[in-house]
C-alpha cells in the first residue's frame, strides 16, 4: 500500500464535487496521505481550475451538480483539447449518464458511496503520467 501511496502522491489531481460533506471527507483523507490536490464545487469551477492548472494528471467527478454536470464538464474539456484521465463518481441509478460518460471518453468509474481505498487501487494502476 505505501507504494501505492507514493504513486498517489506524484499526481496532481483534481475532484469535482458539489456535496460538501463528500468534499471534506474526501479533502481530509487526501491531506492525511499528503496527496497533491485541487478541488471545484461544479463544472464550471472545474474548468477554471483546468484553466489555470496545467499539471492536472487526472480529474475525479460527480455526475449532477448545479451550473454545469459533470457530462457538460467532460465534454467541454474534449472540446478544448483537454486530454487528462477523467474517473467518474457515480451513484448506482446513474447508469445512464455512465453510458454517455463512456461515450465521451471517461476511462474509469467509481460507485458511490465512495471508497477511498478502492480510489487508490483504480488511480494508481490507471497510466497517468
Amino acid at each position: 500500500m505505501q507504494e501505492k501511496i507514493e504513486k498517489l502522491r506524484s499526481l496532481k489531481l483534481l475532484f469535482v464535487e458539489d456535496e460538501q460533506d463528500l468534499l471534506d471527507i474526501i479533502s481530509g483523507a487526501l491531506v492525511k496521505l499528503k496527496a497533491n490536490f485541487l478541488t471545484a464545487n461544479n463544472g464550471v469551477e472545474a474548468l477554471e481550475r483546468l484553466e489555470e492548472n496545467s499539471d492536472i494528471d487526472a480529474v475525479i467527478t460527480d455526475i449532477n451538480m448545479p451550473y454545469m454536470n459533470g457530462l457538460e464538464m467532460i465534454k467541454n474539456m474534449k472540446e478544448r483539447g483537454l486530454d487528462i484521465p477523467i474517473i467518474v463518481m457515480s451513484a448506482h441509478t446513474e447508469t445512464e449518464y455512465l453510458e454517455k460518460a463512456k461515450e465521451f471518453g471517461v476511462d474509469e468509474y467509481i460507485l458511490k458511496p465512495f471508497d477511498f481505498i478502492k480510489f487508490i487501487d483504480l488511480i494508481t494502476s490507471m497510466e497517468i503520467k
